[in-house]
């Protein structure tokens, strides 16, 4: 727990929201107000026991609840970011799952501008998979000659005959993502349909079943024909705008030829 952080996050928070926009009075008589709700106030907006929320921002509450965490940020409002910072100082992890429904659907637009600024395949997703923003180089990869509008359901129905040795090379790390993707967003309608249609397909099936542990294919190479270089091999390059949790953002490194030639191994790190 970082209470220092804690502290000012919260009571910075509390202060933007005035009483009367939650249907509740400022507090009247002597001694010094300060802006905002007052922390009994969001012990009664949250429906908690007085003080509950004063042992929270205060950094007297060890490892609070994540619901109470949820209920303190919808109240403020939070962004993304600053549900993650909440959690983070109040517990010392990550948030479990996203804060709204809606994130991850929405990416700042200057990613678009970062995919046209890439040279190699480069393109964003939401977090349904469905294609935000993408490079020209992307769309010559496909025998189509335009990128698919869902690319998990191009991996995993629709891109077979171009994913080189797609039921041993791909579906068994990609089959894992969906699985992990629903179990974050159960509700999320166009993952469950992709599921349905997976679950259809004699083919797939079977290997979702089987299920797996690969979440996630950064730094992954994997064989692909490329529509108009051949065979080839590409390295899958992953990233996340931060405000749109369950978004990525893609680089394909691809290297032309049937052979495998070695990616560059190993990790960055600061000297």
């Amino acid at each position: 727990m970082n209470k220092p952080a804690l502290r000012k996050l919260l009571s910075d928070q509390r202060a933007r929201i005035a009483p009367e926009t939650r249907g509740l009075s400022r507090p009247t008589g002597s001694g010094r107000r300060a802006q905002g709700l007052s922390q009994l106030q969001v012990d009664q907006l949250l429906n908690r026991a007085d003080g509950t929320y004063h042992r929270l921002e205060s950094g007297s509450y060890p490892n609070p609840p994540v619901d109470l965490l949820r209920d303190v940020a919808v109240l403020y409002g939070m962004t993304e970011q600053q549900w993650s910072s909440l959690c983070r100082y109040a517990r010392g992890e990550d948030p479990p799952c996203p804060l709204y429904a809606t994130s991850g659907h929405q990416v700042p637009c200057a990613w678009g501008e970062a995919v046209q600024a890439v040279t190699q395949p480069a393109y964003v997703t939401d977090a349904s998979w469905n294609l935000l923003a993408c490079n020209q180089p992307l769309h010559d990869l496909f025998d189509s000659g335009k990128a698919p509008a869902n690319t998990m359901r191009w991996m995993l129905l629709d891109g077979r005959e171009q994913l080189t040795d797609w039921e041993t090379a791909w579906a068994p790390f990609v089959m894992p993502q969906l699985q992990g993707a629903l179990a974050h967003r159960p509700d999320d309608q166009v993952l469950r349909q992709i599921e349905r249609e997976v679950r259809a397909d004699p083919v797939a099936r079977p290997l979702y079943e089987a299920g797996g542990a690969s979440i996630h294919s950064d730094g992954d190479e994997r064989p692909i024909r490329h529509a108009t270089a051949g065979p080839g091999w590409v390295t899958m390059c992953v990233a996340q705008p931060m405000a749109a949790p369950g978004s990525r953002f893609m680089i394909l490194l691809f290297r032309p030829g049937a052979r495998r030639t070695p990616a560059p191994s190993g990790m960055l790190q600061a000297p």
